[in-house]
């Protein structure tokens, strides 16, 4: 059996219950900045709450781009191209799939692309 589709739906579960968490640090921080009265030029906290609100979208975006990529390697399964490099068109080797089960070239294509 393929363990593909569950450990990409493991991947977007995970994915998602961390961006319901993200999403919920960020309204907190932002609340906080809202209901305090922070300013951030001269109060030495409200560069800490600024700070901290640019983490919290940084991470935001770093989950919504890994999000997408599993999102599309579900896509690259329905559609029968998973496991295939989108570079080479080689087989992408089963440990790189089970370490990285979004990615989308072999490990070869991508240490070139880096």
């Amino acid at each position: 059996m393929d363990p593909a589709p569950e450990l990409l739906e493991a991947e977007r579960q995970q994915a998602l219950r961390r961006l319901a968490g993200l999403t919920g640090d960020f309204n907190e921080v932002v609340a906080a900045s809202r209901d305090s009265n922070a300013d951030d030029e001269h109060d030495p906290e409200g560069a800490t709450i600024a700070f901290e609100r640019s983490q919290v979208a940084a991470l935001v975006l770093q989950v919504q781009r890994h999000l997408a990529e599993v999102e599309a390697a579900i896509q690259r399964l329905e559609a029968g191209t998973y496991g295939i490099c989108e570079r080479c068109g080689q087989p992408i080797a089963k440990a790189r799939l089970e370490a990285r089960p979004e990615a989308r070239t072999c490990i070869s294509c991508a240490s070139v692309a880096h």
